[in-house]
């Protein structure tokens, strides 16, 4: 008898909740976890609010490269915050269960935030591209509303692609224990408790990925590659050391974010196992986060220069 005659028949009842069960073997560290992530999650946020203010305050920091990183700070923060508040509650309780709809929220917001990076970075390479290999008509090419349009349309592609690929999951019946190796609802994990064949989803699911995480991949190493022509052109070390030192932070980002993604993502179902979609998520939703406050300020001569300015105000105002 099909999967879908049995449903027919009541044999299977579909989930009304699923049960996160990432961390329940676990469960003398739990508390110590609680903490780490809290602590993480508190530096992440505070950090990307840190550089949003920071870049806000300092006119000098006006510029399209610093209104793509504003963007990219505060997808940061939303990021991290659709999946590491909840997982927080779930290492202080027992019973670590979420709604059919609220699993389909997390998974709408996080996977719209991954795709949107996506974008972003790939908008974030164009505007390097621009600076270094067009630097006379940076300004014509790079204006305010090119900026926002490129914002716009990230966010938008981002908005629409994943809603429609979500939406599309949640039409498949899900039936059984109802749990979910992981510790949030990520996008396989969840597919695997259909009660129906899932081959053609997940077909379709790779191809999805491919299309719109390895576009914008392959669109920021050509820019890349253009810019490295560009650097090595530059008669003068010092000139080839400042325009690296540009892209640096970035390649940094995108390698963070896109090795993980593209392990995660691309990677054939049988090589899927709890214990890497685990650690592999982690990467990409705990970690990645809380590195880009460090990677666009320790790195950032600009971004520290303008830190230190701002606190200098700060502290000139208290004394008078």
């Amino acid at each position: 008898m099909s999967d879908s005659e049995l449903m027919n028949n009541g044999s299977l009842s579909l989930c009304a909740e699923f049960t996160l069960v990432a961390f329940s073997s676990l469960a003398e560290l739990q508390l110590v976890l609680f903490f780490v992530f809290l602590a993480i999650y508190l530096f992440t946020v505070g950090g990307n609010l840190l550089i949003i203010c920071v870049i806000w305050t300092a006119p000098s920091l006006h510029t399209p490269m610093y209104f793509f990183l504003v963007n990219l700070s505060f997808l940061e923060m939303c990021y991290i915050s659709s999946v590491v508040p909840q997982m927080l509650v779930h290492l202080l309780v027992q019973h670590k269960t979420i709604s059919v709809r609220g699993c389909a929220a997390q998974m709408y917001v996080f996977t719209i935030l991954g795709l949107t990076e996506c974008c972003l970075l790939a908008a974030m390479a164009y505007d390097r591209f621009v600076a270094i290999c067009y630097p006379l008509h940076y300004t014509l090419r790079m204006g305010p509303s090119v900026c926002l349009k490129l914002a716009g349309a990230s966010w938008a592609t981002g908005t629409v692609v994943e809603s429609v690929q979500t939406a599309w999951i949640f039409t498949l019946p899900f039936c059984g224990a109802g749990k979910i190796q992981h510790f949030f609802c990520d996008i396989m994990p969840v597919v695997k408790l259909a009660c129906v064949d899932t081959s053609r989803n997940e077909i379709v699911l790779f191809i999805v990925s491919l299309i719109f995480i390895m576009s914008p991949c392959v669109f920021i190493l050509c820019s890349y590659v253009r810019i490295l022509v560009s650097i090595l052109r530059m008669p003068s070390a010092s000139g080839r050391h400042k325009a690296f030192s540009t892209c640096s932070s970035h390649i940094l980002v995108v390698s963070l974010f896109y090795g993980t993604a593209l392990f995660t993502y691309l990677q054939p179902k049988s090589s899927h196992t709890p214990d890497t979609d685990k650690a592999t998520a982690l990467m990409y939703t705990v970690v990645t986060p809380a590195l880009n406050p460090v990677i666009y300020t320790l790195r950032n001569k600009e971004v520290k220069e303008a830190f230190r300015k701002v606190m200098e105000r700060k502290l000139l105002r208290q004394m008078d």
